[in-house]
């Protein structure tokens, strides 16, 4: 099991600008991170991830040697740990580009410091999540009813029938309600492969899957398309 509690959560900052991060350093310490390392380049990020084994990456686009993206995806080889990108490019293309090589999230400079130790919580709590037995656990989303312990799905109190694909993309999606999923983390999460060409794949099976479980399947209120970065789950109730 990894362990996520906030003192032995192993966290890498990789810039090359010290004040950005001098300043994460003290903005995560203030909120009890205190095992954090430090990369100000691309290769010794890498080298430190493979060494230390972290729980988890705050990483630059933009480095003196490799660029984010060739970092994460060099990681991506060894690590799953969430790695969250920072850069101060913020078109919608260098948004998808980070979540394709591998990504979890995407923070645009200038930021609040606050809000990047929140996400980093967020991220740790759904990463220990992950690595904790289950037992009999269910999740409310709406009217749906996830039973992730039985591989049933619930609505209004009938049965609706899904293919164990559909199941998987779903209970994924719930454990991240609310988070925009990129179609190539779900690919490579539901199939275990790399996520080349997947995208027809998932539309396919989002597309299968709110014929089943939304009203109108053309306006969707569960499953709601992002564009251009992928699908999050939300509660049609809470907007």
């Amino acid at each position: 099991m990894v362990n996520t509690t906030t003192k032995e959560a192993k966290i890498v900052l990789v810039d090359d600008e010290t004040d950005i991060l001098d300043l994460l350093e003290k903005s995560l310490n203030i909120e009890g991170f205190y095992n954090i390392l430090r990369a100000e380049n691309g290769l010794s990020a890498v080298n430190i991830c493979r060494e230390n084994r972290p729980s988890m990456i705050i990483l630059d686009v933009m480095l003196p040697d490799i660029d984010g993206y060739e970092v994460c995806s060099q990681i991506r080889e060894f690590s799953h740990c969430p790695i969250l990108f920072l850069s101060s490019k913020s078109e919608d293309v260098d948004k998808i580009l980070g979540l394709a090589v591998g990504g979890d999230d995407y923070v645009t400079k200038p930021f609040s410091p606050k809000e990047v130790v929140y996400r980093v919580k967020a991220s740790l709590r759904r990463e220990q999540y992950k690595h904790t037995p289950q037992h009999g656990f269910s999740i409310h989303i709406g009217e749906l009813l996830i039973d992730t312990n039985g591989c049933r799905v619930m609505k209004n109190g009938k049965q609706i029938e899904l293919t164990a694909r559909e199941f998987e993309i779903l209970q994924y999606l719930a454990e991240n309600a609310g988070w925009v999923v990129s179609r190539e983390r779900l690919y490579e999460i539901i199939w275990g492969e790399d996520s080349f060409g997947c995208d027809n794949t998932i539309m396919v099976h989002v597309r299968h899957l709110r014929e089943k479980i939304e009203e109108n399947p053309s306006a969707p209120q569960y499953i709601i398309t992002v564009k251009g970065l992928g699908y999050k789950l939300v509660n049609p109730y809470e907007k």
